[in-house]
C-alpha cells in the first residue's frame, strides 16, 4: 500500500457492516474491498468516520476496524484513512497511535463538538496533540460543521498549521461553503496540500475551484459514475460532467425528501452491493422497507451518460 502516494481522486466514506444484532460485522469487509476496487474502481477508503458511525462505536471496534479495512486493502487500496477523532483527547491519541502502529496511510481528526473549541487556537491546540502521537503519518483535519456545530474557518485554520503540526497533510471539507474552500485551494499555490471535498451533490463545484479529490458515500455505490464524470471534467467535457452531476443530485434529492442519512446509506448500499451491511446503531434506527423500494426504484430509473 503506497501511503505516500498523493491522495486525490474518490474516496468512499465507508459504512460500518452490523450484524442483525448490532455488533460489527468483519468478515464481509474483505467482499466490500472488492467492491469498490473491481465494481466502483475506488481505490481509497475513510474509516471509522460519520458515514462509518464512528463516534457511535466503541474504541476497541474502531481498532478492529481499522486493522480489517488494512489487512484486506493489502495490495488492493491506494489509502486508507483512519478517522481517529474523539471527544475525549486521550482516546483519540490512542487511535492515532493504534493507526500509526497498523501503517493507516492517514489520520483524520473532527473538532471535538460538546465542550467545542471557540478560536483556531483552541481547536489547532487538539489537532496537534493528536497528530503528535502518530509523527510518520499524514494528517488531515475533517471540517463538517453541519454535525460538529464548529465553524471556524479553514481558511483561518491554514495560518501557521504546517508549523503547528508538521503532517498537516490537507482537510475533508463537508460543508457547503465554497468560498472557503476556495480560499483553501488559493492559499494552497504550491499544492503541497490536498482539499478533498465532502458534499456529494455539490462536488462538480468544488473540482471547479480545484479540489483534488472527494470523500463521500455516495462513492460506495456510484463510483463508477463519478470517476466517469471526473473524466470529462479533466478533458474538459463541462456538459457531460454536469450531466453525472445532475443524476447525482436528482438522486439525493429525492432521498433527501424522503429522509436520508447513514441508516438509510446503509440500506442503498446493501440493496445495490447485495453485500449486507445490516443495521446503524441507536439512536439511529434503520430504513423502512418502504423508503429501500423507492430509493432503489429512483436510482435504476437513472439512465447515466454510460447508457448504464
Amino acid at each position: 500500500m503506497t501511503s505516500r502516494k498523493k491522495l486525490q481522486g474518490l474516496v468512499a466514506a465507508t459504512v460500518t457492516p452490523m450484524t442483525l444484532d448490532g455488533q460489527i460485522n468483519l468478515p464481509v469487509i474483505c467482499q466490500y474491498v472488492d467492491y469498490l476496487v473491481n465494481e466502483q474502481n475506488v481505490k481509497n477508503v475513510f474509516v471509522n468516520g460519520t458515514t462509518g458511525e464512528g463516534l457511535s462505536l466503541s474504541i476497541q471496534e474502531r481498532k478492529q476496524l481499522a486493522e480489517e479495512w488494512m489487512c484486506q486493502g493489502k495490495d488492493k487500496l491506494d489509502h486508507v484513512i483512519i478517522h481517529v477523532g474523539a471527544l475525549s483527547l486521550s482516546e483519540s491519541q490512542e487511535l492515532a497511535r493504534h493507526a500509526a502502529a497498523i501503517g493507516a496511510g492517514g489520520i483524520a481528526v473532527i473538532a471535538p463538538f460538546f465542550f467545542k473549541p471557540t478560536n483556531k487556537d483552541e481547536l489547532v491546540a487538539f489537532l496537534q496533540k493528536v497528530a503528535s502521537e502518530a509523527p510518520d503519518v499524514p494528517f488531515y483535519y475533517y471540517h463538517i460543521p453541519p454535525l460538529t456545530g464548529v465553524k471556524i474557518r479553514v481558511e483561518e485554520l491554514l495560518d501557521g498549521i504546517k508549523e503547528r503540526i508538521p503532517t498537516f497533510q490537507g482537510v475533508k471539507f463537508s460543508d457547503m461553503d465554497l468560498l472557503d474552500f476556495a480560499q483553501c485551494i488559493h492559499k494552497n499555490e504550491t499544492e503541497q496540500l490536498e482539499f478533498l471535498y465532502g458534499v456529494d451533490e455539490q462536488l462538480l463545484g468544488a473540482l471547479a475551484v480545484g479540489a483534488n479529490g472527494a470523500v463521500g458515500s455516495t462513492y460506495n455505490y456510484l463510483g463508477r459514475q463519478t470517476n466517469l464524470m471526473l473524466q470529462a471534467f479533466a478533458k474538459p467535457d463541462l456538459a457531460l460532467a454536469q450531466k453525472y452531476q445532475f443524476l447525482t443530485g436528482e438522486f439525493l434529492n429525492f432521498v433527501i425528501k424522503l429522509g436520508f442519512g447513514v441508516a438509510q446509506t446503509k440500506a442503498v448500499m446493501t440493496a445495490v452491493s447485495g453485500i449486507p451491511m445490516g443495521p446503524p446503531r441507536l439512536p439511529l434506527l434503520g430504513a423502512s422497507e418502504e423508503f429501500i423500494v423507492k430509493a432503489k426504484a429512483k436510482l435504476d430509473s437513472l439512465v447515466w451518460p454510460d447508457g448504464d
